[in-house]
């Protein structure tokens, strides 16, 4: 049974940019907002991060957190950090452990670009996964997930 709205957030520690850890359960208290995306240097994907990238201070305002979490090491997602200046962090989940306790594996295995926002009491306030992965949620629809997410 897939994760949904008002389910409790499954947590997380994954290695991400910036020689860190991460763990969901660090931020409660906060809003989050978990960016699952098939694949670094890819052109949706960029264009999506990118767009998350330039939102950040509406994100911010609202004290929210982006965690973007892709399937490539480390080492790609530092790569691509760097080159388009990311201001949140990518997270490694090369074995799709993550991707698969959230429910956005595809049936060949590969990560659907998917979106959740979890609020301060870790719970899902807002998820969308997508059939194809080429569109992705605007940072208006999120801000506004946030929003209700905040209130609750």
């Amino acid at each position: 049974m897939a994760l949904g709205v008002g389910d409790q957030a499954p947590d997380f520690e994954l290695p991400g940019t910036g020689s860190a850890q991460y763990r969901l359960s660090s931020f409660r208290g906060r809003v989050v907002v978990i960016v699952f995306y098939p694949g670094d240097n890819t052109a949706v994907c960029t264009r999506q991060l990118n767009s998350y990238n330039q939102g950040l201070d509406e994100f911010e305002k609202l004290g929210a957190q982006v965690l973007a979490i892709s399937a490539q090491d480390l080492d790609s997602h530092e790569e691509f950090s760097c080159k388009h200046n990311f201001g949140f962090p990518l997270l490694a989940d090369t074995d799709k452990s993550v991707a698969r306790q959230y429910g956005v594996l595809g049936p060949m295995g590969f990560p659907r670009r998917s979106v959740f926002v979890i609020d301060a009491n870790g719970r899902i306030s807002y998820a969308h996964r997508a059939l194809a992965g080429l569109t992705y949620r605007p940072v208006e629809e999120l801000v506004s997930a946030i929003q209700k997410a905040a209130e609750q």
